[in-house]
């Protein structure tokens, strides 16, 4: 058997585990521990799919093991960060996640590799599409959709507010969502969510159906619809076409067309839409981030990380002033020659509002990042941490620190803590504000806007995520004349 295969080194990898973490820098091979002894190889895969292409898997149930290949080493850091505050669950047991010592997996000679060869076929045969989407089995028994990308979703045990930014930051981690709209049948909330393509509401009902938003309560019942496309009059809180940015906000309730009523038995109106929070509104705002039972979708489930629209944007529950738990962030592994508190407000900034920003006086590459309350702090965490910034690979993890303490007067600080409370480059403090909605991981591609010009906004690419991180840093804000300065932020899109 060849050297390089993981079942000869497993052992090294569990006990290399034991002695301290991380155990080794990272792999696009990712070594899974503590998998149930009845899990299958599909939902194995499909911790990995929202993060990108699976290329390998080898499971070693014996041993309650599995190693997971990634296509990219970036996809593997992404779902190791993501898997890090929030631990995954397979068949209600947690399932524990670190970077393998191994670059690839050699699976060739190995027997019983035919169901996970399967499996993974399966899953590229639909993600290229040379499957017929036909609603045929497929090797592995998971059943592919029909033609509609359209899901019907249904939440149980409503115990929180679900708003329909919330199921937008969801359901978008699998697929461009195209159109929602939310609605009260039979005394049930439920969403009617459009896809741009079938394959991606195939993947969002697979990791989907059956999980809880927040602890215990808010399950997701998902099937898919008889309709193939929605007709979205209104962009309000009830009703969303995010093609349509020109559509009225309309006055009353969202009216369905008549194909619409018939697929789900209404009378061509909606009855009693979902009133936002009303009568949900918890004492505390939202549920503590303990517990959460979502696994298989990055960035997007439960207090944890569901984005300030969730809090503070259309739902304004009253008395809610964010979310309970640490809202500092301890920023390690920065480049000291070059790092200012200035441009960490800036990039911190694109994922929340800094208020405090500390830059060790004795052992500069260290930092504390104070955000506008925890959900932003897990946030910013979640999308920068393991991200380049001036040639050092940034980490970010949550601070004892419950704040960020001013230096007393007369104390030597040499400016390195710098308060930004008061700052008018907050980009978070309208609530409501659109730049809820855009809120991207960093990409090589940046989007411009406030440009004083005919069409005021632009894409523009650079050649790494690296160059586009620090061209955000010292561009934001830069002052183009007219009294237009540039506001940039990620962009979802590329050119």
């Amino acid at each position: 058997m060849n050297s390089s295969t993981p079942s000869t080194a497993n052992g090294n990898d569990s006990k290399k585990f034991k002695r301290d973490r991380p155990p080794c820098s990272p792999s696009r091979v990712l070594h899974l521990r503590k998998i149930p002894c009845d899990v299958t190889e599909a939902e194995i895969i499909s911790l990995g799919l929202p993060f990108g292409k699976v290329t390998n898997l080898l499971m070693l149930k014996g041993k309650s093991q599995a190693f997971l290949e990634m296509a990219s080493e970036e996809a593997a850091v992404t779902m190791v960060n993501y898997y890090t505050p929030i631990t995954p669950h397979l068949r209600s047991q947690p399932v524990y996640i670190q970077y393998s010592n191994h670059r690839e997996l050699k699976t060739d000679n190995l027997p019983n590799q035919a169901r996970a060869q399967a499996a993974l076929q399966a899953v590229s045969a639909v993600q290229s599409g040379s499957l017929a989407l036909s609603g045929g089995p497929s090797n592995e028994g998971t059943v592919l959709p029909g033609q509609s990308p359209v899901l019907r979703i249904i939440i149980e045990n409503l115990f929180y507010p679900v708003t329909l930014e919330v199921l937008h930051q969801i359901f978008s981690k699998f697929g461009t969502v195209l159109k929602i709209i939310t609605f009260t049948k039979n005394n049930q909330f439920q969403a009617l969510l459009q896809y741009a393509d079938p394959v991606n509401a195939h993947y969002a009902k697979m990791a989907l159906d059956g999980q809880n938003i927040y602890n215990a309560c808010c399950t997701l019942r998902i099937d898919f619809s008889k309709l193939t496309s929605l007709n979205v009059k209104y962009n309000n809180d009830k009703s969303r076409d995010f093609t349509r940015l020109d559509l009225p906000t309309g006055d009353g309730q969202p009216s369905l067309e008549p194909p619409m009523a018939a697929a789900f038995g209404a009378p061509g109106i909606i009855s009693s839409p979902y009133a936002g929070a009303a009568g949900f509104a918890p004492a505390i705002g939202f549920p503590q981030a303990t517990g959460l039972s979502v696994p298989a979708v990055p960035g997007a489930l439960g207090p944890l990380t569901i984005t300030s629209s969730a809090v503070t944007g259309r739902m304004a529950i009253p008395g809610a002033s964010g979310i309970p738990g640490n809202s500092v962030l301890l920023v390690t592994n920065l480049n000291p020659d070059l790092i200012t508190p200035h441009g960490l407000f800036i990039l911190f900034g694109v994922y929340g509002d800094v208020h405090r920003v500390k830059i060790m006086f004795n052992k500069k590459e260290n930092a504390l990042v104070q955000m506008a309350d925890a959900n932003q702090a897990q946030l910013a965490m979640n999308h920068l941490s393991g991200q380049r910034l001036y040639g050092k690979v940034l980490r970010a993890t949550l601070s004892k620190h419950q704040a960020v303490q001013l230096p007393r007067e007369g104390q030597e600080d040499q400016g390195l803590t710098k308060d930004f409370s008061n700052s008018p480059l907050h980009r978070f403090k309208k609530p409501g504000s659109k730049n809820f909605q855009n809120i991207f991981p960093p990409s090589a591609t940046l989007h411009l806007s406030n440009i004083p010009k005919d069409r005021k906004m632009a894409l523009i690419q650079l050649g790494s995520v690296e160059e586009a991180i620090q061209a955000l840093i010292e561009l934001h804000n830069h002052d183009l004349g007219e009294n237009h300065h540039l506001r940039v932020s990620f962009s979802k899109s590329t050119i």
